[in-house]
């Protein structure tokens, strides 16, 4: 067998090659980073260790607020939107996109939100862009109680074209295990009740984009009368957190199980936490669907079960109030003037149903 020989570079540099030569800036990512500190310091409170900047983010769990602490954690993703952030550069609404994104996730099951970290990845860092992104991390931290404790700031050339990134982001909350919901207390005849949302939160976008800039063909800054809006605009209303009513109803002890409608609509997110044997009968038409669901849908003349098991259609958390608390927490809704609708009940499922995965039936 021949021996291997090493191979030779076909040329050597003449002068020395640095990593900004390979289209890293180290000193840009360090002026961003030093922003990045104050605004994070801006969500810390006593319970954040240290600061920003370390190996790893700390945090003290106070355990005189829980008898029994679980930790509930979350990680997602804004997907697709993003690319209207880099079209219209409006950079300072996805931070919270995401954030309000993971904190639902969380509190549907009763979770208290701690802490976040987020993952912003680059083809080249721009610092004022990595502002507008962390002062909306920051400014949804604060809005709904959680620290922003540390995260990763990648610039990755050649792989992100230029002025594209990529965002992501991870939470953790605490609840007490008594007050832990999990849907297992649900049962036939409950109220399912839904909360509006402001669009398409963070869902849904390849498929919208689509409808929106290449059937129709509008540009993001064009007005669109059937929407009373410019295309971008309403594409990128900033996703709801719902976690101020969500801690309402928990603490009055109001609700049997929470849903957020996020990817797959509320086809593919209610029987997340629907017990066996149950499913949920849905009434169209109890609710109003936003003007932009209907306009995506007579853009492609796209199939109804296709539509309900993209978006949110409107609906942006589904709460589960048992029907002999209704009356409470309708009270308790309109005091908090949160604007609601009841949507359907929760019925005896069907074994065949069951078996072909069909918990939610439309009406």
């Amino acid at each position: 067998m021949p021996k291997a020989t090493a191979a030779k570079p076909a040329s050597v540099s003449t002068t020395p090659v640095t990593y900004a030569d390979a289209g890293v800036d180290i000193s840009s990512g360090d002026r961003a980073k030093d922003r990045i500190k104050y605004l994070a310091k801006r969500t810390f409170n006593r319970s954040v260790l240290g600061g920003i900047g370390g190996f790893g983010g700390l945090f003290q769990l106070d355990l005189k607020k829980w008898a029994e602490p679980i930790l509930v954690s979350s990680a997602d993703g804004v997907g697709t939107k993003l690319k209207l952030a880099f079209e219209l550069g409006s950079h300072s609404t996805i931070g919270c996109d995401l954030v309000n994104h993971c904190v639902n996730d969380i509190a549907v099951q009763g979770a208290t939100p701690l802490f976040f970290l987020d993952y912003l990845a680059t083809g080249r860092l721009d610092p004022w862009v990595t502002e507008q992104i962390v002062t909306g991390l920051a400014e949804a931290c604060k809005a709904n109680g959680c620290a922003l404790i540390g995260g990763e700031t990648a610039q990755m050339p050649g792989f992100y074209q230029d002025g594209e990134y990529d965002l992501a982001g991870f939470i953790v909350g605490a609840v007490d295990k008594s007050k832990l919901i999990t849907g297992a207390g649900i049962r036939p005849g409950d109220i399912l009740v839904g909360l509006p949302s402001t669009g398409l939160h963070t869902n849904g976008y390849s498929l919208a984009r689509k409808l929106f800039f290449e059937v129709a063909g509008y540009k993001a800054t064009q007005y669109v009368g059937a929407i009373g809006d410019k295309a971008g605009t309403a594409l990128m209303k900033v996703h709801r957190s719902y976690l101020s009513i969500m801690q309402k109803l928990v603490n009055a002890g109001l609700t049997a199980g929470m849903a957020h409608i996020t990817g797959g609509g509320i086809t593919e997110n209610l029987p997340r936490i629907l017990p066996k044997g149950t499913g949920a009968h849905i009434e169209m038409g109890s609710w109003p669907v936003l003007p932009i669901f209907e306009h995506m849908k007579a853009l492609g003349q796209v199939p109804d079960d296709e539509m309900l098991r993209t978006f949110n259609m409107g609906v942006g958390l589904i709460v589960v109030v048992p029907a002999e608390k209704f009356t409470k927490a309708k009270a308790l809704l309109n005091r908090a003037e949160e604007k609601f609708h009841v949507i359907g009940r929760v019925v005896k499922a069907d074994k065949a149903d069951e078996l072909a995965h069909r918990r939610v039936h439309y009406a």
